[in-house]
Order: structure tokens, then sequence, then C-alpha cells
């Protein structure tokens, strides 16, 4: 009996497996991804990473070898895949035959998502039978789309249950399958109250029964207030943001050459990188800002911290492109506010509910490089508005936007039991050790 009793309690003590799902890994531009796993680590959790693609990156976070090392990649063209599918044939044809009806039935209308969901469906078979073997007891995928996919069919196959995280674009653009997504996960998070809303209005009850919100955060050890900067005449304007249609870094530049004209001394140091380089260095020259503005490609997150020092503001630029793709609610956003740095961004998607106008920074509409110009003088004219701005600024981030705080929130939901149907009620109850859950809102307030 005490041998029993003894197992018994190492059952019970044994840290609880999370099977975390994501698109590309490791990918410095989601480095929320990251420290969001490590995180759930500190709190206790054991987290085993099946990333769909192996993402190959000329710079990498320190802290993401460790997590590369053991991830569990996988090549759809080989042996073991196969051998998994005739596993899954012959232990559970239906579930099998069932996910494969599911994936080419939600995804026919774009021939990209089909050719997707053709590769992903014996990929996460393979990740099913992993997760097996790994006594995972919950899945978390990140992303709306291939991801979600993924976790779907691994449920479907082992029953574990499965939730996800809803960002930007996957479920702005195109939405394939989604509603299945959402009624067949335990729960869903997503990171702003715009999300939620617009979630609400596609799917209506189902939406409304299972999705939340919590904000992705930064780490305040990390990102907090600098020591004062050495004083100069030289304003330093810093973006963080990659290279891409969405994220508007044109209208910045646009931006940059109105301040030349006023004769205002300045740098802007655009920090990422992507497909849209060519175009903007050849905007830079063109402009004839090629002196003020500096492309420092990707950085680490403490070389991040050391260039947020340094700046007297942070732009964001991002817009809404012709297919829809728009932000979330940018964590570089964050950053900058945690150590004090005044903000410009744009008036879209979820960035009012940490840029409130006036208050935690500046707003400005969208695709116009001359109100970015407007924003920017009015800091360079006023240092104490910007600083101002980003006391506020850091107030709002250390309250709502916490890395800490809010993966509690979500720890909290991945350690419930969601194999009993008492399970779903538990999703709008807080406990007192968790973040307050709003019946109503449906959002989770760290």
């Amino acid at each position: 009996m005490d041998k029993l009793s003894h197992q018994s309690q190492n059952e019970v003590t044994r840290p609880k497996t999370i099977g975390y799902l994501m698109s590309r890994f490791p990918k410095i531009s989601e480095t929320f991804i990251l420290y969001e796993i490590l995180e759930l680590e500190r709190l206790g959790l054991n987290i085993e990473v099946f990333p769909l693609i192996r993402q190959s990156e000329s710079v990498m976070h320190p802290e993401a070898q460790a997590v590369v090392a053991r991830a569990h990649y996988s090549t759809v063209l080989s042996f073991a895949v196969f051998v998994t599918q005739l596993y899954w044939l012959k232990t559970r044809p239906r579930a099998y035959l069932s996910s494969w009806w599911h994936a080419v039935l939600g995804n026919w209308r774009s021939r990209k998502f089909l050719l997707r969901a053709c590769v992903i469906v014996p990929q996460a078979a393979w990740i099913a039978r992993e997760m097996q073997s790994r006594s995972v007891q919950h899945i978390h995928a990140h992303w709306a789309t291939h991801p979600a996919l993924a976790a779907y069919v691994a449920h479907k196959l082992t029953d574990i249950p499965y939730s996800f995280t809803a960002h930007a674009h996957d479920i702005y653009v195109e939405r394939p399958m989604l509603e299945e997504k959402i009624r067949q996960a335990s729960f869903v998070v997503t990171i702003s109250d715009y999300n939620r809303k617009l979630l609400q209005q596609l799917y209506g009850i189902v939406a409304a029964d299972k999705v939340l919100v919590i904000h992705c955060g930064i780490d305040p050890a990390v990102f907090h207030q600098p020591a004062p900067k050495p004083s100069s005449n030289t304003f330093t304007i810093v973006c963080v943001a990659s290279l891409q249609d969405y994220k508007g870094i044109p209208y910045l530049v646009q931006a940059c050459a109105h301040l030349k004209a006023a004769g205002i001394q300045f740098r802007c140091m655009l920090i990422g990188e992507g497909e849209d380089r060519p175009e903007i260095e050849k905007q830079i020259t063109q402009l004839g800002v090629a002196n003020e503005v500096v492309l420092l490609g990707h950085q680490q997150r403490s070389q991040v911290h050391q260039w947020l020092g340094q700046a007297d503001v942070m732009v964001m630029p991002s817009i809404v492109t012709g297919s829809g793709k728009q932000e979330g609610i940018p964590v570089a956003l964050m950053e900058a506010l945690a150590m004090e740095v005044p903000v410009v961004a744009t008036e879209i998607s979820g960035i009012p509910e940490l840029i409130e106008p006036e208050q935690t920074g500046l707003l400005v509409p969208q695709r116009d490089g001359h109100a970015l110009a407007t924003a920017l003088l009015r800091l360079y004219h006023s240092p104490a508005l910007g600083r101002q701005l980003g006391s506020a600024g850091r107030s709002k981030v250390l309250g709502e936007f916490n890395l800490l705080k809010n993966t509690e929130s979500l720890y909290e939901l991945l350690t419930q039991d969601w194999s009993v149907p008492e399970a779903e009620t538990q999703i709008h109850q807080a406990s007192p050790s968790a973040p307050h859950i709003n019946n109503n809102e449906r959002s989770v307030k760290a």
C-alpha cells in the first residue's frame, strides 16, 4: 500500500506536460512565443515544442538555443511520418480519415491552404504519435491557421484537449476552418479585445463561449527604466519592425524626409529584416535621407534594449494592407513603453488598447507620412511631453502587458482538466489566485 501511495503521490506532483505547436521556430520576430514557453516552464510546466518548420535565422536569441536543441522537428517526406500514417489507419481509422475529410473540405476554397493542409495532416499525425509517447496532456498552438489545424488533427487522433492563440493576420486575412477549430478547442486565447470582438461578430456564440483575451507582454526585469541619457543635439528615432508591407516603413521614411526638410538633426534606426528591404533602401536614397536612416537588420533582445535606451521616441507606422493584413498589438511598443520611451503609432487594430491617445502615446492615421512627422516634431519640441507619455506608458505596460502576470493567466487555463465536461464552465470563473475573468467581456485582465 505504501508503494502504491508513493506512486500516486508522484503522479499528482509530476509537472503537467503541454505540447506547444507553432509555424516556425526559432523566428526572431516571434520571440513572444519563446519567452512565453520559458515563463510557463518557470511556473512548473513541462513544455514539449513541435515546430512545423525549422526556421533558419542569421540572428538567434541566446535563450532560444536550448529550446531548439530539444524541439521535435519533422520532415513530411520521411519514413517516420509515413509509418505513423499506417499506425493511425490501423488503430484509429475513422479519426484519421475524418481528419483528412475536414482538412480538405475546410481548405478547398484556397489552393494555398489546401496544399498546405495536405502537408499538415500527415505531419500532425506524426506529432500526435510523438505527443502520445511523451505523455502530453494538453496541446496549445500559436496562430489560428496551420498550427491550429495541426492541433485539431492531433486532438482528433489522440483525444488530447487543445487550445490555440490567435494573433493578427491569422484571423484578419483568410480563416479556413476557423469556426470548426474554435468549436473543437477547449478554449481560444487572443491578444486583443479588438480580435475578440471580431471573432464574436464572425462566429457568434461559438466564439463567445470559447474566446478570451490574454495580452502579450514583456519581462519588466529586462525592459526596465534606463539610466538617464547623456544630452545630445541629435533626435533619435527607433523602429523595431520586420521590413514587410504591413509594417508601413515607407511612411516612416517619408516622415524622416519631412524632418530633414524642417532642419531637424536626427537619426532613425530601423531594427528588423524582411523582403521589402531593397525597396526601402531605394526609397531612402531617393528621398535623400541615407545619412539619417540606418537599417540595422535583426538584433538580439539585449541589443534592442540598448537601442531603446538611446531612443527619444519609438515609431510603429503600421498599415492595413489591401488583403486585410495588419498588426495585432506589437510587442515592440510594449518594450519601448516599459523603458519609458514615448511612442508614436498608427490607430489600427488593437494598438489603441495599449496606446491611449495623448495618455500613453500619440496615435496618427495610417499611410500618412506628414502626420507621423508632425507627431515626431511635437516630441522633438516638447521633451516634457515625451517624459509624461513614457511614464504613463510604463505604468500601463506593467499593469496590463506584463509577461509574468499574463502568462500566469495562461498557466491557470493550461493546468485545468479539460477532459471533464465541467472544465468549460471554469473558463468563466476566476480562482482566488488567478486574474479576474469577466463573464460579460470574456477578457482576462492581469
